[in-house]
């Protein structure tokens, strides 16, 4: 999925991601359009994880989250503040960390650190990308 934020108009993407209920089936949906694949073992089977839209492996009983293997795994803020983030970074790449920071009511360097990780993403695979390619 490339550049995905920047087809939604400011009002559409604030109804298409207003909960993390809806941010959450949105990567699912993304990460796994082309079929489960088990990061551990390869199989394709899989019945329904411990958390909403994660996937357990029937056979190595591997749990996936939504957010595992893309840009917001592990991330610390709420999923719908770290979407729009995201938004704002890919509609805006100028924008600076302090008006994040005041638009969002968030620290500057929680902003930054997020802002950082997009701009990575970016310029490792050419555009934004939500789900991680790199096995390195």
């Amino acid at each position: 999925m490339k550049n995905s934020l920047i087809q939604f108009k400011p009002l559409e993407f604030e109804s298409a991601f207003s909960s993390d209920e809806q941010c959450l089936q949105f990567l699912a949906d993304e990460k796994w359009k082309d079929g489960y694949v088990c990061k551990k073992c390869g199989n394709t089977n899989y019945c329904k994880g411990k958390t909403e839209f994660s996937r357990r492996c029937t056979r190595c009983k591997h749990d996936e989250s939504a957010t595992a293997h893309t840009i917001f795994h592990r991330c610390k803020i709420n999923l719908t503040e770290a979407f729009e983030i995201a938004y704002m970074v890919c509609s805006t790449p100028k924008i600076s960390t302090y008006d994040l920071s005041r638009k969002l009511d968030k620290r500057q360097m929680t902003c930054w650190k997020f802002k950082k990780k997009i701009t990575e993403c970016i310029e490792r695979n050419g555009e934004f990308q939500f789900i991680e390619t790199s096995e390195e």
